[in-house]
């Protein structure tokens, strides 16, 4: 009873958060701007410093990779060391990855993850060398160095004892991560219209989004904003701007604009941890639920059989007796009326004394039945 209760109060909790979202919200939070898409970065580099939990450099689980860069590397200083000679228990080859937040400026600093490529068992203390980031074409746009903070510890004994905390494999270099240049789509062009992309794509909340941005917007001849589709919103900038600084005021007047978003009516399940999510705006039509729970207990009892006192032609025996006991518990009923919402649902299903795993197949009953007006999604 008390997880139904707790039910109960999460359906309501989550009916009076989606009536919320009915509500006027800024269409910065339902947008994003164009060009602000973070760019991936990522580069190849070495982690030195380790106490002897690098990369191996003998046997057939070394890291090959790892002693060609540091004898690359020692001939750039101009030291020669034969392959074969070199110990990398110390060094250890990562690859290093990075976002860069959009519209950053060339001198930018970012936070860049490491993680190990070879076979090394820790990156504890290491210092990450200098090391170029690029995206996915190859164009060069940020330098990463800097000491690793791992968060962990990963230690190993002689005797084969390990003492290991969180993952000592992956760490960070905070602000390790310096932008050289600036990627081509990091900027703006007012002489172009600007594209608003919706994070959730849907006709009703681009058409709103476009008539809050029209009736703000001091052009009165030619409309500033267009929804072309489902999730995206076009904005021309006012022939009277000139300078950049102009559109960013103007873009940031936009975006505090109140709309009304309008949001799908689904229903989420978990059938994995039993979890289930419904939007305010799910509605049931009328439908009848019963719900009743059938027991069967089956339990072996021995019964042991022993001869009479005194009697020479008798044994003693061990039997099984086996008594079933059939429990049915009065089925609960509950009707739900026309345009019932989840919170009128949940305070039905409270009714009948219903489980979370009992709720997730009755949704899926009611989705059978025809009288779920949602889309029923199930994970």
């Amino acid at each position: 009873m008390r997880n139904t209760k707790n039910l109960s109060k999460l359906l309501l909790m989550i009916g009076l958060l989606a009536q919320a979202v009915f509500g006027q919200v800024r269409i910065k939070d339902i947008i994003t701007v164009e060009n602000s898409q973070q760019t991936a970065l990522v580069g190849y580099g070495l982690v030195v410093g380790l106490g002897g939990t690098g990369d191996r450099s003998s046997s057939n689980r070394g890291a090959v990779f790892t002693i060609q860069t540091i004898s690359n590397m020692l001939e750039r200083f101009g030291i020669t060391v034969p392959k074969e000679q070199l110990r990398t228990r110390n060094v250890a080859a990562v690859m290093v990855t990075a976002k860069i937040r959009p519209f950053s400026i060339v001198g930018s600093q970012f936070d860049v993850t490491v993680g190990s490529l070879g076979d090394a068992n820790s990156l504890e203390g290491g210092v990450l060398l200098p090391t170029p980031l690029m995206d996915t074409a190859g164009n060069n746009f940020a330098m990463s160095q800097g000491p690793l903070s791992i968060g962990g510890y990963n230690i190993e004994t002689k005797a084969g004892e390990q003492l290991r905390k969180n993952h000592a494999l992956t760490g960070r270099v905070p602000n390790g991560g310096t932008l050289t240049s600036l990627p081509a789509k990091n900027s703006l062009d007012i002489r172009k219209p600007l594209n608003l992309f919706l994070i959730e794509p849907d006709f009703s909340t681009a058409s709103r989004i476009a008539e809050a941005i029209n009736n703000f917007s001091a052009q009165d001849s030619v409309k500033a904003a267009q929804a072309i589709g489902p999730g995206i919103v076009t904005v021309s900038f006012p022939d009277s701007f000139k300078t950049l600084y102009e559109a960013i005021n103007y873009i940031s007047a936009i975006e505090v604009l109140p709309v009304v978003a309008d949001v799908e009516a689904r229903v989420v399940i978990n059938e994995r941890t039993g979890t289930v999510v419904a939007g305010g705006a799910v509605k049931i039509g009328e439908v009848m639920i019963s719900h009743g729970n059938l027991t069967i207990h089956t339990r072996s009892v021995p019964v042991i059989s022993q001869p009479n006192a005194f009697s020479t032609g008798g044994q003693t025996v061990v039997a099984q007796v086996t008594n079933t006991v059939a429990d049915e518990q009065d089925a609960s009923s509950a009707v739900i009326n026309e345009t019932t919402t989840v919170t009128e649902l949940a305070l039905a299903l409270n009714t009948i004394g219903l489980k979370p795993r009992d709720v997730i197949a009755v949704f899926q009953a009611i989705k059978q039945a025809g009288a779920l007006r949602a889309r029923l999604i199930i994970n």
